[in-house]
C-alpha cells in the first residue's frame, strides 16, 4: 500500500485488534469519526476481534465466530479497513506511517493497542516442547492437536491463565497438573488462606498442584515424552507442557520507534493516554501508566473511551488508574478479589470467615477506623462479591458489625440493597455505566431490561454486572411507581413457579379448573397454556393427547412430532443411550425406504426421519413401535437424549460402564416434562467423549465411581456444566439426580435452562448443594417421592395414541379428504429427499410430487 497525499480527511491508524482495539473503533464510529477520519485497523491475527475474557470456552463448543466482537457490519463502513492477519513491523515517526506487508500507510494519528505476550521462563529445553501458550484462538487449536494423543499435560504457571488452561487440558481428557513458582496460586489476587481453599477445591476437580517448583530443566521422559525437573531435586513427566507463566507487553514497536519505554515494559503514557509522541497513544495492555500495566478489560477499554474523544478533539476523564477487582470462575470455582485483598495499607484490619468443610473462604479488609471496607478476597461464593465491591469503590459507611458482610448470609446482616448506592456507583466497569445513567433511561421511559442493554451497553462486556444491573433497574422501576410485573401472563398474576406449587398443593390436574380458581379469562393464551401443560405433565404425566390437555400442547406436542420449515414432520424414536441392535438399524432403513423420508443421525446419538406428512405418521410409528421402538420425546420440552461413549466394555481407556448408566438414567427420566428441554451425557473416564460437561446433567466415570456435573447446556449461549458431586455410587447418583430434576422443575421460570436457572440462584451452586445433598430445605424425600411418581406413570406418548381410535383423528391432512397435502413438493439432494423451493417445483417428475 503506498504512501497517501494530504487530503481534508484524517488518516487515523490503529494497530491491534484485539478487546480493546475493537472498542476503539467502536468508540470513534460511534462519535462519528467518519465523516472526516479514514481509519486503517491492523490485525495480526486471521480472525477480527474476539471475547478473550471467555476464551477458555472454545474447549466446550463455541466456535471463533460465536466469541467474535460486535457485527461484522462495523468493519464494513465506508471509512474503516481491515487488515487481518497483517502485522505491522514497524513505525517510521518521521514521515507519519507504518510499515507492514501491504507497504506504507499514511497516519495523522496512530493507537497503538497491540496487547500483551506470554511470558515463556527460559528453561533449558523448553523450546523442544513446542512451547505451547495460552492466549490466542490459534494457541488453543495447537494445545487441542497436541493432546490428540497425549495422557498427561503439565501447566506451568497458576495464575488466572494457568489455571484456565489447566482447566482445558482437563475437558481435553488429559490428567492435568499446574505448576507454580510462588508458594501459592494466583499470588496477586489472593492471599495464603484464599489461595489454599482454591487450591483444595481444584485438587478435588482432579487438577494435581505442585507450589514452590522452579523448572530448571526439560528433558525427554521415561514414561511420558518430557521430563521436568525441579531446583529441590524432584522431577514430573509429562506429555506436553503449556507455558502460562504471566505476560509482558507487547511494546517491541514502540521502542524500535523510539518511544519512552517503562523500566518493567510497557510503553509509557501520561493521563490522556499519549505517549512520548504526541501523535500516538497506547492503551490496554501494551501501555505503562505510572509504572503500572493493567491486565483487564474494564482498564482498557476506558483507555479506548479517552483516546476516541481525544482524537476527535473532545474532552473526556483523565486516566488515572484503574480498579483491578476481579470477579472470576475458574474450573467452575468462585474467586473474588477487590481492592487491597492482602491488607497491605497501614492500620488496616482484616475479618475472615473460613470453612474447611466446603474449602470456602472470605476475607474482609476495613480502614483502621472500621468505617471503609479495603479490599475482600473470595472463595467458593462470589454471591458476596456486589455488596463488598459496592461499599469499597463508594465509601459506604460500614454496618456496627462489618463480619456480617461476609458471614453466611443466613446468619449475618442482609446484602447491601441497591436503594443505598449512589448516582455515581458503577454498575458496569467495562462499558463504564453507573447507577445514574441507569435512572436516567428509566426517566426516559426504558421498562425493558434487553432495552437497557442495547442502550447502554451495560451487561455486554464481561457479564459479570448482569444480576445487579436487574436489582438496580427493577429497584428504579418500582421506585417510580411502575409496576415490575412478574406475572406469567395476563390470565395468571402468578409466577411459573407459583403456579406449579399451586397445581401440587391443590392437585389440580386441569388448565380449566386452575384458570377458574386463580386465574382469569376463560380460554388462556400461547404464554400460559404451554406453561400450565407442563407444569400439569411434570406433576401427573398423563399422556398429552388427553382430551383435555391437547389444547395446552404448541403445535410439535400436538401432533407428538417435529413440525419442519415446509409443513412435513419428523420422526425420532428413542435409542437410549445410543445403544441399537443391528435389527432395529434394519428397520429404520426399511421405514425410511418405505416412506421416502430424509434420514440423518443426530448429535445427541438417534437417528431422525424428516419428510413424513401428517397422516403418515400414525403408520410409521405402528411400525416402529412393533419392532421395539418407542417415542423419543424430540418434540417435548423433555428428556431428549443421553448420550454416552462405549465405556469400559469396549474402550482401554474406560473405567466404568458408561452406556449401562446411560441406558438406566434414560429408561428412569423419560418421559419427564420440564421448562426447558434436558440432555444428559455419559462418559466412561475423563477423556469426555460423550462431551458430558456441555449437558444438563453429565456424568464422567472415575475410578472410584460416577462425578456429577450440572446445568451446562450448548445452543446459542453455551455454559459449560459444573462439578457438583464426586466419586458417587450408583445409587447415590440417581438420588442426587432426582432431587436437582425435581428441585429445577419445581423453581425454574417459564421456559428456563437449567444454566439460566442456576446462574439466578441467589447463594450460587453451595446453595444448591446445600438443597440438594445436605437437604437443607428438609425436601429430599418430597423431591425423590415426586419423581418416582413420574417414572412409575410412564408410557409412551405414541404407544397411547394408537391404541386409542379418537386420537387417531388428528392425524389427517383434511378432515373430509384422505388425500395427502398437495402443496408439499421435495427434490433430491445427496441421494435423499428435501423440501424443494418455489422456483424448483417445475423441475420435479410427476412421480415425485409427493411422498
Amino acid at each position: 500500500m503506498a504512501a497517501q497525499g494530504k487530503s481534508n480527511r484524517q488518516s487515523l491508524v490503529i494497530i491491534g485488534n484485539g478487546m480493546v482495539g475493537h472498542h476503539c473503533l467502536e468508540q470513534l464510529v460511534e462519535l462519528g469519526a467518519l465523516t472526516d477520519h479514514d481509519i486503517h485497523v491492523f490485525g495480526a491475527e486471521p480472525q477480527r476481534a474476539y471475547d478473550r475474557v471467555h476464551l477458555s470456552e472454545y474447549f466446550s463448543g463455541r466456535d471463533a465466530q460465536s466469541l467474535a466482537l460486535g457485527s461484522p457490519a462495523l468493519y464494513q463502513q465506508p471509512g474503516v479497513q481491515l487488515h487481518l492477519g497483517t502485522a505491522v513491523t514497524g513505525i517510521d515517526r518521521s514521515r507519519g506511517e507504518v510499515i507492514s506487508a501491504l507497504g506504507r500507510t499514511r497516519y495523522d494519528q496512530l493507537i497503538l493497542a497491540t496487547g500483551s505476550y506470554p511470558f515463556v521462563p527460559p528453561i533449558t529445553g523448553a523450546r523442544g516442547t513446542s512451547r505451547l501458550v495460552y492466549r490466542t484462538l490459534e494457541d488453543l487449536d495447537a494445545i487441542r492437536e497436541a493432546a490428540a494423543d497425549a495422557r498427561r499435560g503439565v501447566v506451568v504457571g497458576g495464575g488466572l491463565l494457568g489455571l484456565e488452561a489447566a482447566n482445558a487440558l482437563k475437558s481435553l481428557g488429559l490428567e492435568a497438573h499446574v505448576v507454580e513458582f510462588a508458594p501459592r496460586l494466583m499470588p496477586v489476587q489472593l492471599d495464603g488462606e484464599g489461595a489454599a481453599a482454591l487450591r483444595a477445591r481444584i485438587e478435588k476437580l482432579g487438577v494435581q498442584v505442585h507450589l514452590s517448583c522452579a523448572t530448571q530443566e526439560i528433558t525427554f521422559g521415561e514414561q511420558y515424552a518430557w521430563r521436568m525437573s525441579f531446583a529441590d531435586g524432584d522431577h514430573l513427566e509429562t506429555d506436553l507442557v503449556v507455558f502460562s507463566a504471566g505476560i509482558r507487553p507487547q511494546d517491541e514497536l514502540g521502542r524500535q520507534a523510539g518511544l519512552e519505554v517503562a523500566e518493567r515494559g510497557g510503553i509509557v503514557v501520561n493521563n490522556q493516554c499519549r505517549t512520548s509522541d504526541p501523535a500516538i497513544f497506547a492503551i490496554g495492555e501494551c501501555a505503562s501508566w505510572n509504572g503500572q500495566v493493567f491486565g483487564l478489560v474494564a482498564p482498557g477499554y476506558q483507555m479506548a473511551r479517552l483516546v476516541a474523544a481525544q482524537v476527535l478533539g473532545r474532552d473526556g476523564d483523565a486516566f488515572t488508574g484503574a480498579d483491578m477487582s476481579t470477579k472470576l470462575k475458574l474450573l467452575g470455582v468462585d474467586v473474588g478479589s477487590i481492592g487491597d485483598a492482602h491488607g497491605a495499607t497501614p492500620g488496616s484490619r482484616s475479618y475472615r470467615y473460613i470453612d474447611e468443610a466446603t474449602d470456602s473462604y472470605r476475607r474482609l479488609v476495613v480502614s483502621a477506623d472500621g468505617r471503609q471496607v479495603l479490599g475482600a478476597v473470595l472463595v467458593g461464593d462470589n454471591s458476596y462479591y456486589d455488596t463488598l465491591l459496592q461499599y469499597a469503590q463508594n465509601g459506604i459507611r460500614l454496618p456496627g458489625d462489618p463480619a456480617g458482610l461476609i458471614l453466611p448470609q443466613t446468619a449475618g446482616a442482609p446484602a447491601l440493597g441497591v436503594e443505598a448506592l449512589p448516582a455515581t456507583a458503577t454498575i458496569c466497569s467495562c462499558h463504564n455505566v453507573s447507577k445514574g445513567a441507569v435512572c436516567c433511561q428509566v426517566d426516559a421511559g426504558t421498562t425493558d431490561l434487553g432495552e437497557l442493554k442495547s442502550i447502554t451497553r451495560a451487561g455486554t462486556g464481561c457479564g459479570g454486572c448482569s444480576a445487579l444491573l436487574k436489582q438496580v433497574f427493577e429497584h428504579e422501576l418500582s421506585a417510580r411507581g411502575v409496576a415490575v410485573d412478574r406475572s406469567l401472563c395476563e390470565h395468571f398474576a402468578h409466577t411459573r413457579q407459583e403456579l406449579y406449587a399451586i397445581v401440587r398443593v391443590e392437585g389440580i390436574t386441569r388448565f380449566d379448573e386452575l384458570l377458574k380458581r386463580h386465574g382469569k379469562g376463560t380460554i388462556g393464551c400461547d404464554i400460559c397454556k404451554p406453561a400450565v401443560g407442563s407444569i400439569l405433565a411434570s406433576c401427573w404425566n398423563e399422556p398429552v393427547m388427553d382430551p383435555a390437555l391437547v389444547p395446552l400442547q404448541d403445535t410439535n406436542d400436538t401432533f407428538m412430532a417435529n413440525m419442519q420449515k415446509n409443513g412435513t414432520y419428523s420422526v425420532v424414536p428413542r435409542i437410549a443411550g445410543g445403544e441399537i441392535t443391528p435389527d432395529k438399524l434394519i428397520v429404520l432403513g426399511e421405514v425410511a425406504r418405505k416412506y421416502d423420508l430424509y434420514t440423518k443421525i443426530t448429535g445427541g446419538q438417534r437417528i431422525d426421519l424428516f419428510g413424513a406428512q401428517l397422516h403418515q405418521l400414525p403408520d410409521i410409528w405402528a411400525e416402529l413401535i412393533a419392532a421395539g421402538f418407542e417415542t423419543g420425546h424430540a418434540y417435548g420440552k423433555s428428556l431428549r437424549t443421553v448420550k454416552s461413549c462405549v465405556g469400559s466394555t469396549w474402550c482401554r481407556y474406560g473405567v466404568q460402564d458408561s452406556v449401562g448408566m446411560a441406558l438406566h438414567l434414560e429408561h428412569r427420566y423419560k418421559g419427564l416434562r420440564a421448562p426447558h428441554k434436558i440432555k444428559f451425557g455419559v462418559s466412561g473416564c475423563t477423556r469426555e467423549c460423550a462431551e458430558a460437561q456441555s449437558k444438563d446433567i453429565g456424568v464422567i466415570a472415575t475410578d472410584r465411581g460416577w462425578n456429577l456435573y450440572v446445568a451446562g447446556n450448548g445452543g446459542m449461549r453455551p455454559r459449560h456444566a459444573e462439578l457438583f458431586a464426586t466419586d458417587l455410587d450408583d445409587q447415590t447418583l440417581v438420588r442426587y439426580i432426582d432431587r436437582f430434576l425435581m428441585f429445577y422443575i419445581r423453581t425454574a421460570d417459564r421456559l428456563q435452562r437449567t444454566s439460566t436457572w442456576r446462574e439466578s440462584l441467589e447463594g450460587g451452586l453451595d446453595y444448591l448443594k446445600e438443597v440438594i445433598i445436605q437437604d437443607s430445605l428438609g425436601l429430599a424425600a418430597e423431591l425423590e417421592s415426586q419423581m418416582q411418581r413420574v417414572v412409575d406413570s410412564y408410557q409412551c406418548e405414541w404407544a397411547n395414541a394408537l391404541s386409542d381410535p379418537e386420537k387417531l383423528k388428528r392425524f389427517r391432512t383434511f378432515v373430509n379428504d384422505a388425500r395427502p397435502d398437495p402443496d408439499i413438493h421435495f427434490v433430491r439432494e445427496r441421494g435423499q429427499p428435501r423440501p424443494a423451493r418455489s422456483n424448483e417445483l417445475k423441475l420435479i417428475p410427476a412421480h415425485e410430487e409427493t411422498l
